[in-house]
């Protein structure tokens, strides 16, 4: 049975957009005051109670793509959320005719498709399937009374939005603050960090190497920069160069993550 929309003292129902848009305002302004990392990429079932997490799984219906598959197609209206069970997506927008910019890479546990499932409007991206994937794909008339009855799962997830817009804004400012060879090396930091797996010693795990769990292509990798495959292939050999990454078949190795952390011009952790 579906909970009622909670009731103001005054007796007129709480307007959901608002109560959620007043929810992502606050929750970036409190991390800029506290001076937290915005850019966190946990997935978002990963930050769910237990109890939410199983009454979310409850919602929505579960489909299957395969590589190439299209789950969200930009300039439409669907309101759809799309949560990711298994598999890889990519996320892209078309900036004219002939270009098109990748935006960013979901994995399982993140969902896609949260703008248009929360606010108005046509979509604003392209999602589509990198392999066979997975997912639920929960109808807006469902979202909705489930953020309403679970204000764990509602602040989650303008957290989410809170670290995304604020990711984005960081990616505008370095297109035209750093040079692509520095781009570059900030991309492979923070896809090391949010998909790497340490190589694996006698000893444990070694840190400062680290597997990236995504094959992309330099014509992806340019897309990611804002550069050109051209480009890319000349800071790529460089950083193989410098003995910095390994690559082959689509697959990226960091070899040394202190050196790369050097090249991005980071002294601290990125996202």
């Amino acid at each position: 049975m579906r909970r009622r929309a909670p009731w103001r003292a005054s007796g007129a129902p709480v307007n959901w957009t608002e109560t959620f848009t007043a929810e992502v305002t606050e929750c970036c302004a409190v991390q800029m005051m506290q001076g937290s990392n915005p850019d966190v990429r946990a997935a978002f079932l990963d930050t769910l109670s237990p109890e939410a997490r199983a009454a979310f799984t409850r919602l929505g219906m579960r489909q299957r793509y395969a590589v190439g598959d299209v789950l969200i197609r930009e300039g439409d209206h669907a309101e759809d959320l799309v949560v990711l069970h298994e598999g890889l997506v990519k996320v892209t927008a078309r900036l004219d005719s002939d270009r098109v910019l990748l935006r960013d890479i979901r994995i399982a546990g993140d969902i896609v498709g949260e703008v248009a499932a929360m606010g108005e409007g046509p979509r604003s991206a392209t999602v589509s399937a990198c392999g066979d994937v997975s997912v639920t794909v929960v109808p807006r008339n469902e979202l909705e009374p489930f953020l309403l009855a679970h204000a764990d799962a509602a602040l989650a997830l303008s957290r989410m939005l809170c670290g995304r817009l604020r990711r984005a804004d960081r990616l505008r400012l370095e297109l035209g603050a750093y040079p692509v060879p520095v781009r570059l090396a900030r991309v492979l930091v923070e896809l090391a960090e949010a998909y790497g797996q340490p190589r694996r010693m006698l000893r444990g795990f070694d840190q400062n190497r680290v597997r990236i769990d995504v094959k992309l292509s330099q014509s992806e990798f340019a897309a990611l920069t804002a550069s050109t495959t051209h480009t890319v292939h000349k800071a790529l050999a460089q950083l193989r160069k410098d003995e910095i990454i390994t690559t082959g078949c689509r697959q990226t190795s960091i070899e040394n993550m202190a050196r790369l952390r050097e090249a991005a011009l980071l002294s601290v952790p990125a996202a």
